[in-house]
């Protein structure tokens, strides 16, 4: 008996601290060192300043863009001007939201907004109070004209 008791509370201490260490590890580092996590990882958000003035009334309803298979889906959203456009990576690499000059593969980039890398489940957003054209693309796949797409606000 003394020797399982002995044994016991040996393993006991190291058990209990690598649950408390990996319960508090994983939250805290926010899913960027090392193990696995089962929360979705943390949404990118612009720090660009938003297009246009505002108007003063509620802002229309949230629009959502999906990257998945290396393409936006829709490839051209229309919204009205004020509106929130949600861009989410579905794919299993990682892409960006650039905004551009043009929607082909040999448009140069501007500096109106940009998401940076995105993670799969990571999204970015932006909010469009200008009305007129605005092309954007992901810069590291920029070689692939599905990765090329427009919002034109009214």
């Amino acid at each position: 008996m003394r020797l399982h008791g002995r044994l016991f509370g040996a393993l006991a201490v190291p058990i209990a601290a690598a649950f408390i260490v990996a319960a508090c590890g994983s939250s805290a580092s926010g899913g960027g060192g090392g193990g696995a996590t089962t929360s979705a990882p943390p949404a990118v958000t612009s720090s660009a300043p938003a297009v246009g003035a505002g108007t003063g009334t509620t802002a229309p309803k949230a629009q959502d863009i999906t990257i998945q298979n290396f393409a936006f889906t829709p490839q051209t959203l229309a919204v009205k001007a004020g509106t929130t456009v949600t861009w989410t990576n579905r794919d299993s690499v990682p892409h960006d939201v650039t905004s551009a000059d043009g929607m082909s593969t040999g448009a140069a980039t501007t500096s109106l907004f940009s998401s940076g890398t995105m993670g799969t489940g990571q999204s970015f957003s932006f909010t469009f109070k200008k009305p007129g054209t605005y092309f954007y693309e992901c810069t590291i796949h920029a070689a692939e004209p599905t990765m090329h797409a427009k919002v034109v606000v009214k």
